[in-house]
Parts: C-alpha cells; sequence; structure tokens
C-alpha cells in the first residue's frame, strides 16, 4: 500500500500549486452525539448533577475523559465546555481570570493606558461561566468594553488534567470550587457568586500523575473510567466510525483481537494504545484500504499504519515484531479452516 501525498524519494517535482489535501477524517471521532458512556459513569455523572459536585474522572489516556464533558454539554442542550487546560505554572486566579499588569504598565510608560484598568483583565474558564449565571446588570461594573453578556445562562466547564498543575493548585480552590464564587483583588475584593439556579457543572479530569489532596477529593464526586471490555469497545467503534455494524464482521474481529495483543502485558510495550489511538488506526485502515477485501492480512497495510497505535521507536520495534507474528498464526488458522 502507498500512501497517495508524499513520497519523499528525490524524485518528485515540487508542485505548481499548493498540494490539496482531504479534509481531516478524524472530526467524526469528535463527534459529542457518538460517544458511549458506561453505565458507572452515568451514574457517577446523575449523581454529580443531583448533588451540585464536580465530577472527577480519571482513567488512563485516550479513554474518553475529555469527550464525556463534550457530550454532556451536547446532551443536556448547553454550549460546548468552557475549557481550563492546566498547565504546571496554573494558579487558581487563572482559573477564574487573568490580569496583564504588565501591560497595563507599558501603556502607562508609552501614554496609551485604556480609560478602564478592566480592560486589562480576561475572565477564564470558571469565572466566565460564573458571570454568565448573572445578569448584566450585576456585573457590568466588572466586565471589559469589549465584553459580550450572552444573557443569563449556565455553563458546562471543563478543567483538564488537573493532576498538571503544582499540588497547591486544587487546595486553592477548595472554597470557591464548593460554594461557586471568585474575588478580584484588583479590584476592591468584590466576590462574585453563581447564580444557585445556574450553577455552572464542573467537569475534572485526571491522569494520576499525582494524588489529589484528601480535602478537593471530599468535595468532587469520582468515577474512574475503565477500559473498555472488547464487546463494548466494538460497540464505540461502530458508534464513532459509522462502519463495521456487526459484531461478528471478521475485520472488526481481527482488528480488536490485535489490539488487545499489543496491550496485553506479553507483549512488552511499555506505552499501551488506547481507545482514541485505535480509532484512528481504524479509520487511517479503512481510508487507504477501502478497495481490498480483508486489509488486515497484508503485511505493507498494517506496517505503515502502526504509527497510529504505538508512540515510542522501542515500541515500534516490539510491535512490528509482534503483528508479524500475529499474521502468521492468521495464516495458519485460515488454511486450517
Amino acid at each position: 500500500m502507498k500512501f497517495p501525498f508524499y513520497i519523499g524519494d528525490g524524485t518528485r517535482y515540487r508542485s505548481e500549486s499548493p498540494a490539496k489535501l482531504p479534509v481531516s477524517p478524524r472530526s467524526q471521532l469528535l463527534k459529542p452525539e457518538c460517544y458511549i458512556a458506561d453505565p458507572g459513569l452515568k451514574d457517577a455523572c446523575n449523581v454529580a448533577l443531583l448533588l451540585g459536585q464536580p465530577l472527577l474522572l480519571t482513567g488512563e489516556p485516550g479513554t474518553g475523559k475529555t469527550q464525556f464533558a463534550y457530550s454532556l454539554a451536547w446532551e443536556l442542550g448547553f454550549e460546548p465546555p468552557l475549557k481550563f487546560e492546566t498547565k504546571s505554572t496554573s494558579t487558581a486566579r487563572d482559573l477564574f481570570y487573568t490580569y496583564d499588569a504588565l501591560k497595563r504598565f507599558q501603556d502607562a510608560q508609552s501614554g496609551v493606558v485604556s480609560s478602564s484598568p478592566l480592560d486589562y483583565i480576561t475572565y477564564q474558564a470558571l469565572g466566565l461561566a460564573i458571570l454568565q449565571t448573572r445578569n448584566l446588570t450585576e456585573v457590568e461594573e466588572l466586565l471589559p468594553s469589549n465584553f459580550h453578556h450572552p444573557g443569563k445562562t449556565r455553563s458546562v466547564i471543563l478543567i483538564d488534567e488537573i493532576d498538571k498543575a503544582p499540588r497547591d493548585f486544587p487546595n486553592d480552590l477548595l472554597n470557591e470550587v464548593e460554594h461557586m464564587y471568585f474575588c478580584i483583588p484588583e479590584f476592591g475584593n468584590k466576590r462574585i457568586e453563581a447564580d444557585p439556579a445556574l450553577q455552572p457543572i464542573l467537569i475534572i479530569t485526571s491522569n494520576s500523575e499525582k494524588d489529589l489532596p484528601d480535602a478537593f477529593l471530599r468535595r468532587c464526586i469520582y468515577y474512574n473510567i475503565p477500559f473498555p471490555e472488547q464487546e463494548c469497545l466494538a460497540e464505540i467503534i461502530t458508534n464513532r466510525l459509522g462502519i463495521y455494524t456487526s459484531n461478528s464482521n471478521k475485520f472488526l474481529q481481527d482488528a480488536l483481537n490485535l489490539f488487545y495483543r499489543l496491550r496485553a502485558p506479553q507483549s512488552g510495550l511499555r506505552k499501551k494504545p488506547a481507545t482514541a489511538e485505535l480509532l484512528s488506526w481504524l479509520l487511517t485502515i479503512k481510508t487507504l484500504s477501502s478497495d481490498l477485501d480483508d486489509p488486515l492480512a497484508e503485511l505493507d497495510v498494517l506496517l505503515p499504519t502502526l504509527s497510529s497505535l504505538v508512540k515510542t521507536a522501542e515500541d515500534q520495534e516490539k510491535a512490528k515484531k509482534l503483528v508479524e507474528r500475529w499474521m502468521q498464526e492468521q495464516k495458519k488458522i485460515t488454511q486450517a479452516g
């Protein structure tokens, strides 16, 4: 199998015009309406909604923690989540707003100071969500001149990978997360509280790279998303990709067989492929091998696409040998049948 885009053999002429590449088919993997939650996740979500507490999700990367927030917002009829991407330098204040004191100082030095110091404030995910639960007249004294208030609304907030932040980050959020408020010391320390009738829905994800403080955990509803069993994974594939509509489909069963072989402890892979990588791999094979009856029977189909499944040089060498052995086994099974 040859990829149709880049050749790179030193013989090709430069294209006279920019190449036309296809629209990425990965967009269909991100459709919130196609998300399938396991029963435990549904229950934990409903408990969090009932009690008005944050939902803390853990699980290995690629199991759908982040995408769950988009599924929830879509199904409940809200706008897409307001996302806060946690960094190693994040502080609790960053979740609510940032204040560019340096730019204000530089503008003052150059004589172009804004007429309002509020124009140097930018509201971030949870701060924005709390503001939007209030009428414009209740908060307009704290809004920059270019701020658009959409009217009173409830929002879904996604704090992604909170375990990346310094340990003080969750500790510094305890009261604010529990009571849904924040203060702005730069403007008189005025306290802004969410309207209880429109309290933001808070989804927090963690890859468990480090433990979260007990006091923070007590304020959350917790669920660990397990890696799906083969039957559930087949359903996810069918729902996400719109292909392989039967669990008895040979290609689907062979693909899952190989995938779980790569994830098995005996494979020796340091980083096991996850659900998201499986979907990308199947999408690649589907797109590039649509004219083949059984693309998994072709070594020159499997090996070039392993880069979407296996993500380290050491693991790729192990995966290549494993795939070759797996194909030999499949041939023996076919011959014996």
